[in-house]
């Protein structure tokens, strides 16, 4: 059931999502770049991806820290919406946006408009108290009746579940099965565990946990390397990867060729031994 769930939103059972990290955008603190300029390396990057073999690529505003809470400017969401366009008229494999932070509704309507998959949405159940604030409403409700309003069923909702870069003391008594199970009940189409951070990894047992709680596919959200991706896809039916693609390994630097092919030669590996 979780491999034909996973293969309906990546085309691909144990897929293998890219995440293309934008340059900051007109309007944040650090942007400096024209949007063609930036829509141009966003392009670079998803056509090294899907060269190298990835299943699906996910465009995502990373870098326009310090993040706004749920709620980001006409001008983030006209931007990616273009940049979307553009990257998803060069690459053909399953595409997802997410809009940070948490800004779940714009990340359906950018999805939606440019003819993505997926979207990647924060606070969708429970709360919690994130570094851009507290995310005590939880979205599920009103994320999926805007679904059902503008006609998005097609886009899938991946709920992350005890997100990176949120303190969770205020659902201290919840565990990952706990998340996992609400976030299911609520109409996620997939859940997401992570690890603390960006780049930190998941732990093994969050993950075993998460995958024998939930119907829905269970995907790696944080800290996938080569070296650990056997051991990750023993419970996760996807994985999504950033910073194990870049420069020494870090989010903020430009993707590496030589990491990108590594990562996949290792995927290949990885799921070659499970069929």
């Amino acid at each position: 059931m979780k491999t034909a769930k996973t293969e309906s939103i990546f085309g691909s059972d144990r897929a293998v999502i890219g995440m293309v990290h934008l340059r900051a955008l007109p309007g944040t603190p650090a942007g400096q770049d024209p949007l063609q300029r930036i829509a141009q390396e966003a392009v670079r990057e998803a056509r090294m991806l899907v060269d190298a073999g990835f299943d699906a690529i996910m465009l995502e505003n990373m870098h326009d820290v310090p993040y706004l809470k749920r709620e980001v400017g006409p001008e983030i969401i006209s931007s990616m919406t273009a940049i979307a366009g553009e990257v998803r008229r060069a690459v053909d494999v399953p595409m997802g946006i997410q809009v940070l932070a948490g800004a779940n509704t714009a990340s359906l309507a950018i999805a939606h408009a440019t003819g993505c998959q997926f979207i990647r949405a924060e606070g969708f159940v429970f709360a919690s108290i994130a570094d851009e604030g507290a995310m005590l409403d939880a979205d599920a409700g009103p994320l999926l009746r805007y679904r059902r309003s503008i006609g998005a069923e097609h886009v899938h909702v991946l709920a992350d579940i005890r997100k990176k870069h949120t303190s969770h003391a205020i659902t201290s008594d919840l565990g990952i099965s706990d998340w996992a199970h609400a976030a299911e009940f609520a109409g996620a189409d997939g859940v997401i565990v992570t690890g603390t951070a960006t780049g930190r990894s998941v732990e093994p047992s969050e993950l075993q946990a998460a995958a024998g709680s939930t119907s829905c596919p269970v995907i790696v959200g944080s800290g996938a390397t080569s070296e650990d991706l056997d051991l990750l896809l023993q419970h996760a039916d996807a994985v999504i990867v950033g910073s194990s693609l870049k420069i020494d390994g870090h989010w903020a630097n430009p993707m590496d060729q030589s990491r990108v092919e590594q990562f996949m030669e290792a995927a290949t590996l990885a799921r070659s031994s499970r069929t």
